[in-house]
């Protein structure tokens, strides 16, 4: 699946969000190994705490499902430059599909495409423990 058809993915399901709060949503798309695709958006609450990203969303959907391993996910935003994934998506995504390619798009049709470890450059994982 090329990045385009990923950010396609992640634009459409941005409309779902449930972002009443800040007015900014976000969509996500996660490409499995299998070639499905597993969408998130944001969802807010009043007490922001407890808000999820598109990101964990659309993981925790794939991993519900049973799947393992992932290529690629496109995150969607509105703003100039596109906003990368949160400290705690960072770390989830790092932990769940190690060094995966990112697609960071806006909806003005600016991409970039990177990989996890240029954006999270010393993860905390199974290495720190043993």
């Amino acid at each position: 699946m090329s990045p385009e058809e990923l950010v396609a993915s992640a634009v459409k399901v941005r409309e779902n969000a449930c972002a009443a709060y800040s007015n900014y949503k976000v969509g996500a798309a996660l490409l499995a190994a299998s070639g499905k695709v597993y969408t998130g958006c944001n969802v807010e609450n009043s007490t922001y705490g407890l808000t999820v990203c598109a990101e964990r969303v659309a993981l925790w959907k794939a991993l519900s499902e049973g799947e393992r391993s992932f290529t690629k996910i496109a995150v969607v935003t509105s703003s100039e430059p596109p906003a990368s994934p949160c400290g705690a998506c960072r770390q989830l995504l790092w932990e769940f599909c190690g060094n995966i390619e990112i697609t960071l798009a806006n909806l003005k049709g600016f991409r970039k495409t990177l990989r996890l470890s240029e954006i999270f450059p010393r993860p905390f994982d199974q290495s720190a423990l043993d």
